[in-house]
């Protein structure tokens, strides 16, 4: 089965493959580094983050370009009030930013581009705009005439025609259902950080930002552009209306949309107190993996319900994986190898693909691995599972892995590396030959204050991060 993604553009599953063959030119929106990004944007993220590994797991290399908006209405608002520049209100969010993706095992991008690093690009756009005939100026400012662009729509799948003259949006913060002008330019109120520029002095509508730092680095077609479904308009249905009227060709061959996130059956906002970063959701005790497990474990284009209950239900899923994966390194399986189980390994690996190039559907990609490792129990209390069987499940996990990446427990800061907790665990086994079970008992609470449960089996002591 050819990998396949659902494009918002043609509302159509579509084969994917890039224009050359091997990279994937693909722009994501990133975060506006007003504030600590919450756990609904990390949900949008976290698919992003699915999709970069399976294209790599199916053989490309990708050009990821990711935008950080560190300029606009509440970024000046909020440096303004806490007498800060621009640069230096945005640099704090943004470090969190990369702080938090690293701690939810977030790829980097090839690249993070800042808007502030590319306003004379920005000017060149809009005045590229201007000579097509497609803006038009007002106290200062300069707006896109939407009348310009017939296609516009053609994303969100809606008729503007007959409401797409007369009044004009400025603000950054859209009324989503409002079809009319934007603004690719904005005039400076006082006392407000600007530049100065042939357009006057001011900066850059949201909307431009986007297309001018795609453009610059992917060309001017691009395979792929992800974004929260949120997005598809204004923002998205604006980037192709001025791209495309600057440029004459195609913006984007496939657009991505994640669906929104609810917290526990309602719209995440602080004023219902459900309103989470995820450093509070960490605070409260959870893994970061029990949460990217959460995040991903629903279909991108599908509502996700994030809920306690259901990081708890990912942890004990995760649990499950472990479990699993300590019984191959650990039990004493039987000499030789089963075809049958070789059997059933590889068509769980086929069925765990098949999920994921059907436009990432994480959760059948999971089921098949879940599947697998139940009938692998079963196999293994049953004596069936041989030696042999092994490096096919093992490798089965690592390609499981090498997509969710949620299998290794993160280390808190001090914690006991693996290497360490085998030579204590060496020690508790000398200590018990040698009946000083005083000591033993001791290096068992030790590790367990560590995070590390010690497990008596038949087959010898096994170990397990809590």
């Amino acid at each position: 089965m050819a990998l396949r993604f659902y494009n918002t553009l043609t509302q159509e599953l579509e084969e994917f493959q890039p224009q050359d063959g091997k990279t994937v030119r693909m722009y994501t929106c990133g975060p506006t580094v007003y504030s600590f990004v919450h756990i609904g944007n990390f949900r949008t993220f976290s698919f992003q983050d699915i999709l970069r590994r399976t294209l790599k797991a199916r053989g490309f290399t990708l050009d990821h370009v990711m935008n950080i908006t560190d300029v606009e209405d509440k970024i000046i608002r909020n440096a303004m009030a806490a007498g800060q520049t621009i640069q230096e209100y945005t640099a704090q969010y943004t470090q969190a930013f990369k702080d938090d993706s690293a701690t939810l095992r977030l790829e980097a991008p090839e690249r993070l581009a800042f808007a502030t690093e590319h306003i004379p690009e920005m000017v060149n756009a809009i005045e590229r705009l201007a000579a097509g005939n497609h803006t038009y100026a007002n106290e200062g400012s300069t707006y896109f005439r939407i009348s310009t662009f017939p296609e516009y729509g053609k994303l969100s799948h809606t008729n503007f025609s007959g409401n797409i003259a007369g009044a004009r949006v400025e603000v950054d913060e859209y009324d989503k259902a409002d079809a009319r002008d934007f603004v690719l330019w904005k005039a400076q109120k006082p006392g407000e950080p600007a530049w100065e520029t042939p357009l006057g002095e001011g900066r850059p509508g949201w909307h431009i930002e986007c297309s001018v730092m795609a453009m610059k680095y992917l060309g001017e077609t691009i395979d792929i552009h992800t974004g929260g479904v949120d997005l598809v308009f204004p923002h998205h249905e604006n980037e192709i209306a001025q791209s495309e009227a600057i440029t004459g060709k195609r913006f984007v061959r496939y657009w991505l949309h994640a669906e929104h996130l609810m917290v526990e059956g309602q719209k995440m906002s602080k004023s219902l107190g459900n309103f989470y970063t995820l450093r509070d959701i960490i605070e409260k005790g959870y893994s970061p993996e029990s949460i990217r497990y959460l995040l991903v474990s629903a279909h991108y284009r599908k509502q996700l319900n994030f809920t306690f209950d259901g990081l708890k239900g990912a942890a004990a899923s995760l649990e499950r994986l472990r479990n699993f994966e300590l019984r191959l390194k650990n039990d004493r399986l039987p000499e030789g190898i089963n075809p049958q189980v070789e059997e059933r390994t590889a068509a769980a690996s086929s069925a765990f693909n098949k999920g994921l190039d059907d436009d990432l559907n994480t959760s059948d990609a999971l089921a098949a691995i879940y599947e697998y490792v139940r009938d692998a129990n079963t196999a293994m209390d049953a004596g069936q599972f041989q030696a042999g069987n092994a490096p096919g499940a093992h490798a089965l996990l690592a390609e499981f892995d090498a997509v969710f990446d949620v299998l290794k427990p993160t280390l808190q800061s001090g914690a006991l590396t693996d290497a360490e907790i085998d030579e204590k665990v060496a020690e508790r086994n000398k200590a018990k030959k040698a009946k000083d079970f005083k000591r033993a008992d001791a290096l068992r609470n030790e590790l367990l204050e560590q995070g590390v449960v010690l497990e008596d089996t038949k087959d010898g002591v096994r170990w397990k991060r809590k």
